[in-house]
């Protein structure tokens, strides 16, 4: 296996694979799946983020604020766009929709990192199942916190509305979020998800967070030195022929060839040309090194099942 393979599922797959039937999580008392897209009151955070604040232990929340800290530096010195291999990727994949795509990317601050995507600017999330299990295998229940952080480097904490194990997605809903610069930051940056599949063989982007931990070293804890936030090109290779496009329970119905590595499941994967979303990565063929993923068509009945049809 090259060093460039995803190995996401390593720490996670097998335990999701184990765990209880029920494929949704029971949304917060009061609350209701097919309005918690339009939900106000979201909790606001300082921009000094203690321990009180978010819970974590010390060595969760250091990492948190480590990543926090690369993440608020590229975008405040150079902007978004300027995030490794962005600048290349408006020449040469004609992505020119880079800016927004960027700014609706996050990564979970925790070291079983993984990646997710801003769907509806009034706080949902788009990632893979496996990327909200606990240490233990555990799905995540109604209170659970997830803390993620923007491109930007605004940290926000948010809940597990619905989990489907079979299609490995998983829907949040930002319910803690630090400060915004202006009254405008009460939305928060998203992306829109396609209307239909693009061709194959058409261009594709992958916004992800490549793992900070070498998996091929023979030696445990030495560090790759990737940055947080990563972006690499390729093609959308198809779906895997004979597996059912909603089932990624084992290894995700897309195909692809975009550069990707453990910490990338949940990346978006969008058209290069539009910048809409198309599919999520989550997995690798350890036989080919085809990077795997959930294909549109699954995220489009996922959103429609739990009441989310106003976004595709």
């Amino acid at each position: 296996m090259s060093s460039s393979s995803d190995a996401a599922p390593r720490l996670t797959r097998s335990r999701v694979a184990a765990l209880a039937a029920a494929q949704v999580v029971p949304t917060e008392p009061g609350t209701d799946p097919k309005t918690s897209g339009k939900v106000s009151g979201i909790v606001q955070l300082p921009r000094d983020l203690t321990r009180a604040h978010t819970g974590l232990r010390t060595s969760d929340h250091a990492l948190l604020r480590k990543k926090q800290a690369w993440l608020s530096h590229n975008h405040h010195h150079h902007d978004a766009a300027s995030i490794p291999q962005l600048q290349q990727l408006q020449l040469q994949a004609g992505f020119v929709r880079h800016q927004a795509a960027v700014e609706a990317a996050l990564v979970f601050g925790q070291e079983e990192a993984g990646t997710a995507v801003c769907v509806a600017d009034e706080g949902l999330l788009l990632t893979c199942s496996h990327c909200c299990v606990d240490e233990e295998g555990n799905r995540p229940g109604p209170a659970t916190l997830h803390w993620l952080i923007f491109a930007s480097g605004r940290v926000v904490g948010a809940r597990c509305i619905a989990w489907d194990e079979r299609r490995d997605l998983a829907l949040l809903r930002i319910a803690k979020a630090q400060q915004g610069q202006s009254a405008a930051d009460s939305r928060f940056p998203a992306v829109k998800v396609a209307t239909g599949p693009i061709a194959v063989g058409a261009k594709m982007v992958c916004i992800g967070h490549p793992g900070s931990e070498d998996l091929e070293a023979e030696e445990a804890g030495v560090k790759t030195g990737y940055d947080v936030l990563h972006a690499s090109t390729g093609r959308f290779r198809g779906l895997a022929e004979g597996q059912d496009v909603q089932d990624n329970s084992e290894i995700g119905a897309l195909m692809h060839d975009c550069w990707t590595y453990w910490g990338h499941s949940g990346a978006p994967l969008l058209a290069a040309t539009t910048g809409l979303l198309v599919g999520l990565h989550s997995s690798w063929d350890d036989q080919t090194a085809m990077r795997r993923g959930v294909a549109l068509e699954a995220i489009k009945e996922f959103l429609k099942e739990h009441g989310f049809a106003h976004l595709v």
